[in-house]
């Protein structure tokens, strides 16, 4: 249904013809004496008449609405175009002369309506910029959020089934063995029986010989047998030979349950978060960015033209060396705030020093050769503790806590999210996974399987995250970066450039780029954000000597630890 021009939205771009009769020109203004729309012709004639020279006419957009014309039902002849502010119901000038309106105050219901039709604007515009809008977004966050739930929901069952796929193959697995055990069992028993049958057997020939014998002394044929009969000993029969019983094995069947069962297979818990509110912009907040959206937009463009002009720098150049007092070799650098850095080697040696190497405290961990120890945004350390199974947290006062317990799982490699805050953390038992925990240390997502229900992981040794939420982990084991996306899902593995490839230390940009160390060929690798190797960034013709960690300052200075006890800065980015 097309709508009449009293309904037109205010910022409607729709056509509308000049009121003047024969004039079918663009209306671009309104006399609101007459309440007529005009053209920019029509108006110039419109002002110079001396009838209506002393109109008040505007642009049509800032026009006063036309009250509505309606007869009064007490006086049929008169129109209503009054407001007792009293009564606060229209009428027409007659009614306002009657005793029940006497003494009241009365308002021109035109100005009325042009008052209203003023603030309905308002309304409008705060619908159209602001309540639509937020709500449409909303409304794009709760699909984005569906789908994710969808996703998570299907990983998770995708886990399940895998998970009681092991199930069944452990279950095949002692069933085959236990029935081994039984054939044995079975074996000796039945050789036992046969030896005793045959025990038997061997007597009763005996008795059926005997029996012959004793048949022939019964009609001796000569003196020497009947002699050989009147002999005592000749008459004694052997006792029957002792056998025994066998006892047979007894089964006793499992005592489980389905709940038994259930815990094989893992549990689904809600976690006892309450759910965060959705954020919706203030209005004031909206009303600012419309009328500055100019002013945003060149901001916008000056923040992107500064990205862009960050880039690869054709060559890379060192910038300092920092030499680490009490370690033989960096196998992990975590760097901190106030210009300090955390390093260890691969022997449990953890020191803080500054940027000029002096050392400000040194740990003994259960730390070997793998990233495991990382800054989180509140500036403290926490180190993974595998054989106690533990997360330790270092205070900035050198105080060492309990963080995180991992249960029988035992954590190897750990990295603080620099994005929100989150702690990934990669795990071995038996199987691997990268789990991950909120800053205050709840669980909130395991990375085990890919789609098909296939291990990820075999040695999670490094591990990082990059810009677009991808977790990185390097796996020496399977000689293999291991990308996936926030929600868990396989994005790409990278398995180097030659034949063998075998990552240690693993860190991203603020490009986005993937930057890894190898072990084959004594380099650090780079990679851009979806796993396509753009270059061999340091190599010993450079100076490197095997290359263990890697990481990526405030500045884009790459820090780079070897197999010495030196700790060299470049500058790769201009």
């Amino acid at each position: 249904m097309a709508l009449s021009e009293s309904q037109m939205p205010p910022d409607a771009q729709h056509y509308l013809v000049c009121g003047t009769e024969d004039c079918k020109k663009n209306c671009q203004f309104y006399c609101n004496d007459c309440h007529h729309p005009m053209c920019e012709q029509c108006r110039d004639e419109h002002q110079k008449s001396p009838e209506t020279k002393g109109h008040e006419v505007v642009p049509y957009k800032q026009r006063k609405r036309q009250l509505p014309m309606q007869k009064c039902k007490i006086h049929p002849t008169k129109d209503i175009d009054l407001l007792c502010e009293e009564c606060q119901i229209p009428l027409c000038y007659k009614c306002a002369t009657t005793k029940e309106h006497r003494g009241h105050v009365f308002t021109d219901l035109e100005i009325v309506f042009t008052e209203n039709c003023s603030s309905y604007h308002v309304e409008i515009t705060k619908i159209r910029s602001y309540f639509e809008p937020t709500s449409q977004d909303l409304k794009k966050e709760i699909v984005r959020d569906v789908t994710e739930i969808k996703k998570i929901m299907e990983r998770i069952r995708t886990t399940m089934k895998a998970e009681a796929e092991d199930v069944k193959k452990l279950v095949d697995t002692v069933t085959s063995d236990k029935i081994k055990h039984f054939d044995k069992i079975e074996q000796s028993l039945l050789e036992t029986l046969n030896g005793q049958n045959q025990e038997i057997d061997d007597y009763i020939n005996y008795l059926n010989d005997l029996i012959q014998t004793y048949y022939g002394y019964l009609s001796p044929s000569n003196i020497e047998q009947l002699t050989l009969a009147l002999k005592s000993e000749s008459l004694i029969i052997r006792p029957i030979p002792e056998t025994s019983k066998r006892v047979p094995p007894v089964f006793t069947a499992g005592q489980y349950s389905e709940e038994d069962v259930a815990k094989l297979l893992g549990k689904i818990t809600i976690p006892n978060t309450k759910p965060e509110n959705r954020k919706i912009k203030p209005m004031e907040t909206v009303s600012i960015q419309l009328k500055s959206k100019g002013k945003q937009r060149k901001q916008d463009r000056e923040k992107s033209d500064v990205k862009q002009t960050l880039s690869r720098s054709p060559s890379v150049t060192k910038v300092r060396e920092v030499t680490i007092p009490g370690l033989g070799s960096v196998y992990h650098i975590s760097l901190g705030k106030s210009g300090r850095l955390w390093v260890s080697d691969g022997f449990g040696d953890l020191v803080q020093t500054d940027l000029q190497g002096n050392q400000l405290q040194k740990k003994q961990t259960n730390g070997r050769s793998e990233g495991y120890h990382t800054v989180t945004q509140d500036g403290d350390l926490i180190y993974t503790d595998e054989h106690n199974k533990v997360i330790n947290r270092i205070t900035p006062d050198s105080t060492i806590t309990e963080f995180i317990k991992t249960g029988v799982w035992a954590p190897v490699s750990i990295h603080s999210s620099h994005i929100n805050g989150d702690i990934l953390v990669g795990m071995m038992h038996g199987e691997c996974k990268v789990t991950r925990y909120n800053k205050t240390g709840t669980e909130i997502q395991n990375i085990q399987r890919d789609n098909k229900g296939q291990t990820l992981y075999s040695a999670p040794l490094y591990i990082t995250e990059n810009i677009n939420g991808d977790v990185c982990v390097s796996d020496y084991s399977i000689g293999a970066v291991v990308v996936v996306d926030k929600l868990g899902q396989h994005r790409f593995s990278f398995t180097g450039q030659r034949s063998r490839f075998i990552p240690y230390g693993i860190c991203t940009d603020v490009l986005g780029h993937i930057l890894v160390c190898d072990d084959i060929s004594d380099s650090v690798y780079l990679l851009d954000q979806d796993g396509q190797f753009l270059s061999l960034l340091l190599t010993p013709q450079q100076g490197v000597h095997g290359p263990r960690r890697v990481c990526v300052d405030d500045e884009n200075n790459l820090w780079v630890g070897q197999n010495t006890n030196t700790v060299t800065v470049y500058k790769y980015l201009q």
